[in-house]
C-alpha cells in the first residue's frame, strides 16, 4: 500500500469500539495492520469484541474498561497505555448514545422531555469526547505527533426534531473539534491534528426503533429520512472506513479542524 495511506504498525485508542460504528471501524483498522486499544465500560462486551478482533489477526486487540467521563480514572489508563506501547497514533472517539426521555415522542413536546436525560446524554456525548481527547493529546504532545476523529452527526448541523440533548452535544463536537485543532497545531506543531466525521443515518441499536418498525418496514421519520437522503439509502457501517482511514494516514497530514459529512448527500438536500 502506498506509504502516505499505510496504518500498518500504528496503534490506535478507540472509545465506543464496541458498537456498529465503532465495531466496523476496529475491524478495518486490525485488517489493515493496525493494533486497537478499546475503552468502554462493559467487560463482557469488550472481551467479546477483542477475541472477534484477535480471530482476524492475532493480537491485535487490546482493551482497558474504564468510564469516558471519569477524568481520573482516563489519566490512570493514559499512564498505563503509554508503558504498555510506548506511544499512540490515533485517538477516535465514539462514545456516544442517547436515552429514552432525552428523546420526545411523536406526541410529546419539549415540556414533556426529562432534563435529567437530557443533560446525561449531553455529558455522554460531549464530555464522552472532551474528557478522552484531552487527557491522551497529553501523550501527542509528548511525542510530537497523532491524529484525533471526533464523531459528529447530521444534528449538529440542522434542526432534526426530537433528539434535543443529543444535537445540542453534536453541535458542541464541532466546535470542539475546530477548537482543539487550532489549540494543538499552533502550540505544539503540525504533526498533531484533530478533525470529525459526521455521519449520516446508519441504521445501528440506538436508532433502530425510530427508524425501523418490527417487520422490517421504515417508519414514518426513516421514510422521511430516506426521502431527503439523494442516494436514497441508509448507510453501511462499512461505509465510514474509508474517512476514517483516511484522516488517520499520512494522506491527511494538512487536514486538521474539519468535519466530514458521510450522509449519502443528506445535509447537501434541500428537500426540494
Amino acid at each position: 500500500m502506498n506509504r502516505l495511506l499505510s496504518l500498518k504498525n500504528r496503534t490506535y485508542i478507540l472509545s465506543g469500539g464496541t458498537g456498529a460504528l465503532g465495531g466496523s471501524i476496529a475491524d478495518y483498522l486490525v485488517k489493515n495492520g493496525a493494533t486497537v486499544v478499546l475503552l468502554g465500560r462493559t467487560l463482557e462486551k469488550l472481551q467479546a469484541k477483542q477475541t472477534d478482533l484477535n480471530a482476524i489477526v492475532e493480537n491485535s486487540a487490546h482493551f482497558y474498561i474504564v468510564d469516558v467521563l471519569n477524568e481520573e480514572a482516563l489519566y490512570e489508563i493514559k499512564d498505563t497505555i503509554e508503558k504498555q506501547f510506548n506511544s499512540i497514533d490515533g485517538l477516535v472517539n465514539l462514545a456516544g448514545g442517547n436515552l429514552p426521555g432525552a428523546t420526545l415522542k411523536p406526541n410529546e413536546t419539549i415540556h414533556d422531555i426529562s432534563m435529567d436525560h437530557t443533560r446525561t446524554v449531553v455529558d455522554i456525548n460531549l464530555f464522552g469526547t472532551v474528557l478522552p481527547t484531552v487527557v491522551f493529546s497529553e501523550l501527542m504532545v509528548k511525542q510530537g505527533y497523532g491524529s484525533i476523529i471526533n464523531i459528529s452527526s447530521m444534528a449538529a448541523k440542522q434542526s432534526i426534531s426530537r433528539v434535543l440533548g443529543y444535537s445540542m452535544a453534536k453541535a458542541g463536537i464541532d466546535i470542539f473539534t475546530k477548537w482543539m485543532a487550532q489549540e494543538l497545531a499552533s502550540k505544539h506543531g503540525d504533526k498533531i491534528r484533530v478533525n470529525a466525521v459526521a455521519p449520516g443515518f446508519f441504521i445501528g441499536n440506538q436508532n433502530r426503533r425510530l427508524l425501523t418498525n418490527e417487520d422490517g418496514s421504515l417508519t414514518d421519520r426513516g421514510n422521511s429520512i430516506i426521502k431527503n437522503t439523494p442516494m436514497g439509502r441508509f448507510g453501511d457501517t462499512t461505509e465510514l472506513n474509508g474517512t476514517v482511514h483516511y484522516l488517520l494516514s499520512d494522506a491527511s497530514s494538512f487536514v486538521t479542524g474539519s468535519i466530514f459529512d458521510v450522509d449519502g448527500g443528506f445535509n447537501s438536500f434541500s428537500g426540494v
